[in-house]
């Protein structure tokens, strides 16, 4: 109880120094997530927080629907014309939010720029050309066949950006965005708000809100307590202690389902110690990932045997997850010449879910003589220093999308070292020749073939540890209507009101 009171003053002092319309009052919709944006330009960078804002400010040509099945956005048409070529109608007059026209050569460039940006380089790195064919036609051709191509033309990364005020902005740009979406960008306080107002020329269904606010609010205990209190609407990553307090709330209501992600725990494997296959197979070994799942996610997780979860295209229910052996674990650390034990560092954001993970970790790991110094980063600190190479371990999430190849090349491709997936640094010439032919091939069972050889190899050099499969969870006000999980975490809210 003394906890609650203190987490209600935090709240309450939170929100005093800032404005706080009703959503009857003003239209206005507050949204609160546990990090920040860590740039509103789009192609700077690949993380759930920025692209839950900036999904609302950008449209792509063309997007997921409710159902998780593509529907037009910007392009009103498209079809495959060959093997390496794709063609889009796009739709006349859609204006950006400073009033300028949409021009063919504002798509051409976006796209050229996403396909050259590091953080999306797994993505659109198959693209060979993007052409003009006249006034609302546009054609992107690859160097090979490339399956999942269509779907990471929805992805965020694919907005469509205006090219003047690109150039004009340069680095500032990701300051004050411009795009063709439902919202407009009105202010960024870094670490506490993004604020939104209606695009009332938008070519789609009008937004319902006239504003949208995104605040930061890292405490999950603290957003649940925002929420019963009325001071947001909406509360992204209510963690698993909480979710009984919204189930049971009467004026809110629990959206929750399973999601496509994978919450993990990463070796650098460009590190002396870790580069060791043996000592990453120990840690491994060391683990309890049901006492994880059941003390942390209290049943809103499922225990994972595969970086590629349940519900995405190549994932192989036969991959063995690892389980518990201490005595074995021991041993391979003997094998590694480190039977005296190992210092190593554990990075984590300011989250709690991977907070009591890595409390967890530190606990059982002791158990083969391992100890972990745990460190807390701040959200876009902790993506830059990870670029460093710098760390031992560290806990991170990834958010797929439905087909293997977006998780099993971003993050293990030799290609996408770095911000574009592979934070564990790891090189594997046979891993990369089996993601290359399933990103290549369009036979269903061919490209199976290839993700389950590519998983089994992976669990037994073990560059990253799969933790869970997290549910989706977000509490709202029983007051808010038309709200629709997303199965990548990445909520629109222009129909919500």
């Amino acid at each position: 109880m003394l906890k609650k009171i203190v987490q209600l003053l935090c709240v309450s002092v939170l929100f005093l120094t800032t404005f706080r319309p009703t959503f009857s009052e003003k239209n206005t919709l507050i949204i609160a997530q546990n990090s920040d944006a860590k740039s509103l330009d789009p192609h700077v960078s690949n993380d759930v927080p920025t692209h839950r804002v900036v999904t609302n400010i950008y449209d792509s040509l063309i997007q997921w629907n409710e159902n998780h099945e593509l529907e037009p956005a910007v392009a009103q048409s498209w079809k495959q014309i060959d093997p390496l070529t794709l063609e889009f109608k796009i739709r006349p007059n859609i204006k950006f939010h400073n009033g300028e026209p949409l021009k063919m050569s504002d798509i051409k460039f976006s796209l050229e720029r996403a396909k050259n940006a590091p953080a999306l380089m797994t993505f659109f790195s198959g693209i060979d050309t993007i052409n003009i064919i006249d006034d609302n036609t546009i054609q992107i051709t690859t160097k090979k066949p490339y399956g999942p191509l269509i779907n990471y033309l929805a992805h965020e990364g694919a907005a469509i950006l205006n090219e003047k005020v690109v150039t004009e902005a340069g680095k500032d740009y990701g300051q004050n965005p411009v795009g063709t979406g439902p919202y407009k960008f009105q202010e960024w306080k870094a670490g506490d708000r993004v604020i939104l107002t209606a695009n009332k020329d938008y070519f789609l269904d009008k937004p319902k809100s006239e504003t949208l606010v995104f605040r930061v609010v890292p405490e999950g205990g603290n957003r649940v307590i925002a929420l019963e209190t009325g001071e947001i609407d909406l509360a992204y990553d209510i963690d698993p202690i909480n979710l009984d307090t919204v189930r049971h709330h009467g004026d809110l209501k629990l959206y929750e389902q399973p999601a496509m992600g994978i919450n993990y725990l990463g070796f650098n494997t460009t590190n002396k110690v870790l580069g060791n296959v043996l000592v990453r197979q120990a840690i491994a070994k060391a683990i309890d990932l049901d006492s994880i799942v059941e003390a942390v996610y209290l049943g809103a997780a499922q225990k994972a045997n595969s970086p590629v979860s349940p519900s995405v295209f190549g994932y192989n229910k036969d991959t063995k997850a690892y389980e518990q052996n201490i005595a074995e674990a021991k041993e391979l650390l003997k094998k590694a010449g480190y039977s005296k034990g190992i210092d190593l560092k554990l990075w984590t954001n300011d989250n709690s879910v991977r907070r009591d993970i890595a409390v967890i970790l530190q606990d059982q790991l002791k158990a083969i003589n391992i100890n972990l110094n745990i460190e807390i980063l701040e959200w876009g600190a902790y993506l830059d220093q990870l670029l460093q190479k710098k760390h031992d371990l560290f806990l991170l999430g990834w958010a797929s999308s439905p087909d293997s190849d977006s998780a099993l090349y971003a993050l293990f491709h030799s290609k996408n070292h770095g911000s574009s997936g592979n934070r564990s640094y790891y090189d594997n010439k046979k891993v990369d020749k089996l993601l290359d032919l399933g990103r290549e091939s369009t036979n269903p069972e061919d490209r199976k073939k290839y993700y389950y050889e590519a998983q089994g190899i992976l669990q037994e050099e073990i560059p990253l540890l799969t933790l869970a499969y997290p549910y989706d969870t977000v509490g709202a006000n029983k007051s808010i209507s038309n709200f629709n999980l997303n199965i990548e975490k990445l909520h629109k809210v222009e129909k919500n009101r």
